[in-house]
């Protein structure tokens, strides 16, 4: 049978990709006791062996790794190494690429709090599709955290310095110990069923694994899920994430970070408000200045000569028939004057008063004037008209055509 041959550079990459390639050791957990470490000044790196009564392990930790650790790794150190393993061709040996180093008396807490997050994942606690989004304008604010810490002074003191009409309200939690799962979840029952807020955060300040146990159980993780109102995490500093923190709705860096985001900020509301308000008088006096200038040049404009123009001539015109109509109106009037005259004239000429001025008079028996002669008797009354007056008289004879 004949025999593959290859250069250690071969086999060294075989077995690289093998070990590469391999689930079980892509993110491994290693307990140990350091020894040899050395932290490289000029690229930041730290090497070092992990060792226990049976065997040696050679570890490295990249800068970008170990510049957020918690804890400053020593010779004789027991810790609990997360990472994974692979292979340095160079040297053809295997060795742990940590990712992070905890001291080893917290590794089983470390290795719980995995395993919770790891199930919830599963479970889709985690899933951005249930995330609910922060009400902006909060009128209730619900803490939850020790009321004796620095996290509390921090959200009241930046949460009302920013917008002061939202109120604060606290219930005072265990947040590190035995009881502390227990008050937290009574917290957000709290204020879900009796104490009604807008938005809750939930959290405390930095601390060791021990003291963010309470916020990686699935009591704590369960009850932010089914939580009816927004909740925010702030647990501990930048670097440290729970379970809570999680299955939150809103994951703050620091308690500090989470009244950032819990209200706004009342001023740069205000600035803002200022600016539009602004912008919109600004856009407003622009077009009145717009509209004043089409008015300008629609005046200066020969359309608008030419209107003026037609209407002065109108008013000539106007002016030129008002002048005829009254004319006119004179001559008609001095016609009907005349017609007038004249017809006064003919009827003063032929009234019976002009008549009796020449010396005539009427006569009128029984109150009715009589022209016939053979109509009176000796003794009538009779009735004598004349121009300035009338006389009453008794006949005393009648004589016809000159016969009595």
């Amino acid at each position: 049978m004949e025999n593959n041959t290859l250069t250690v550079t071969q086999l060294t990459e075989i077995i690289k990709m093998t070990v590469d390639g391999s689930p079980y050791l892509n993110r491994v957990a290693v307990s140990g006791e350091i020894s040899n470490f050395n932290h490289h000044f000029a690229s930041g790196h730290m090497y070092f062996t992990l060792k226990d009564e049976g065997a040696q392990l050679k570890c490295v930790m990249f800068r970008s790794s170990n510049v957020n650790l918690r804890i400053r790794p020593e010779n004789g150190m027991k810790v609990l190494c997360t990472g994974r393993i692979s292979v340095y061709p160079q040297d053809g040996r295997y060795q742990l690429y940590v990712s992070d180093i905890i001291e080893d008396g917290v590794g089983a807490l470390y290795i719980e709090a995995e395993r919770v997050r790891k199930k919830l994942e599963a479970e889709g606690i985690f899933s951005e599709k249930l995330k609910r989004p922060l009400k902006q304008f909060p009128k209730k604010l619900g803490v939850i955290t020790s009321q004796t810490g620095a996290a509390v002074r921090d959200i009241i003191n930046i949460a009302t310095s920013r917008y002061p009409a939202c109120e604060i309200i606290v219930y005072p939690a265990t947040v590190q110990g035995e009881y502390a799962v227990k008050t937290l979840v009574s917290g957000i029952e709290y204020f879900n069923k009796k104490e009604k807020v807008d938005t809750i955060i939930i959290g405390r300040g930095g601390g060791s694994i021990e003291d963010l146990q309470p916020f990686n159980s699935e009591d704590v993780a369960y009850a932010v899920r089914a939580s009816m109102i927004p909740v925010i995490s702030a647990v501990g500093h930048e670097t440290d994430f729970t379970v809570c923190d999680f299955a939150a709705d809103v994951r703050a860096s620091t308690p500090s970070h989470a009244a950032e985001l819990a209200v706004p900020d009342s001023k740069a509301l205000r600035e803002t408000l200022d600016s539009g308000l602004y912008k919109i008088k600004q856009k407003i006096l622009k077009i009145i200045s717009d509209d004043r200038a089409a008015v300008e040049r629609a005046a200066a404009s020969r359309a608008f000569s030419s209107l003026e123009n037609q209407i002065t001539d109108r008013r000539q015109m106007l002016d030129t028939i008002s002048g005829s109509m009254a004319d006119k109106l004179n001559i008609i009037l001095l016609k009907r004057k005349k017609e007038f005259e004249t017809a006064a004239a003919r009827l003063d000429s032929t009234s019976p008063l002009k008549v009796l001025s020449r010396g005539y008079a009427y006569v009128e028996k029984d109150g009715k004037p009589e022209s016939d002669a053979s109509a009176f008797e000796k003794g009538d009354k009779i009735k004598v008209t004349m121009n300035n007056g009338a006389v009453i008289s008794t006949v005393d004879e009648v004589i016809l055509n000159g016969k009595q």
